[in-house]
């Protein structure tokens, strides 16, 4: 398999020795998407190239064949896992949530990266309160909740082959979510801020390494209509606004 050919690129481009970065995508959550890809690109100092994980194209492959579980709250729930056969198992890629905006370059999360981590992720010990989130979709509770939604994937680490296609489409959502292929000693450590936790997560006045660098909409981001108003939602909207005014720009 040639790396990175499983999913169309959305960026156009195939730059040598860029940055992989797959970003979960759900219809719903299409205008989501585009912004988190928009913020990563704006801000980005190192060539990269983003593919959205589509699950209609990765059935249409043959890649993805599991049914949607009740407690899926989005299309990417286990495709995701996918990252490092869709790297063709090389290199370092990063997965990410589409309900991310990002405020700060990448290239400095990924000077972060050190290789004797199979994977580095915000090890957040983070329980929700609330039962529902984003459009009405259950709330699950569990360990390790939501340290999948920023993954750095050490893809070429003897570990991750496990992650076949095979695997993903099989194992269950404690199997991977936990990263269970996986000893503890191999899940690597980044800045909370990397993955600012909306309505967890706090800024300390006049500590910086507390100012958020990715923020994370977890319960729900401002494309909802309920949640137009939400913490740091302005920023989100912000960033909406300038997205279009390029594509109009680009458009002309």
């Amino acid at each position: 398999m040639t790396s990175g050919t499983q999913l169309s690129n959305d960026n156009g481009s195939h730059p040598k020795n860029s940055f992989k970065i797959f970003i979960g995508y759900d219809p719903r959550e299409d205008l989501s998407y585009e912004v988190c890809r928009y913020s990563l690109l704006k801000r980005s100092s190192i060539p990269i190239e983003i593919y959205p994980i589509k699950q209609s194209q990765l059935r249409e492959k043959g890649i993805y064949w599991r049914e949607r579980g009740k407690l899926e709250s989005t299309e990417f729930s286990f495709s995701r896992f996918l990252t490092p056969y869709l790297s063709n198992y090389e290199g370092w890629a990063m997965f990410v949530d589409c309900d991310f905006l990002y405020l700060d370059d990448i290239k400095k999360l990924l000077d972060l990266v050190d290789e004797k981590y199979a994977v580095m992720c915000v090890h957040h010990d983070y329980t929700p309160k609330e039962t529902t989130k984003m459009d009405g979709a259950v709330q699950t509770v569990y360990p390790r909740k939501n340290w999948s939604s920023m993954v750095l994937y050490n893809c070429g680490h003897i570990k991750n082959k496990v992650l076949t296609p095979e695997v993903v489409n099989r194992e269950t959502g404690a199997f991977l979510h936990r990263f269970q292929w996986l000893s503890d000693d191999e899940i690597g450590e980044v800045p909370f801020v990397w993955n600012f936790l909306v309505g967890h997560n706090k800024v300390v006045e006049g500590d910086e390494s507390t100012f958020p660098k990715a923020i994370h909409y977890t319960l729900g981001g401002p494309w909802f209509e309920q949640w137009k108003n939400c913490e740091f939602g302005d920023l989100w909207l912000n960033e909406l606004e300038e997205c279009k005014k390029d594509e109009e720009k680009m458009v002309d």
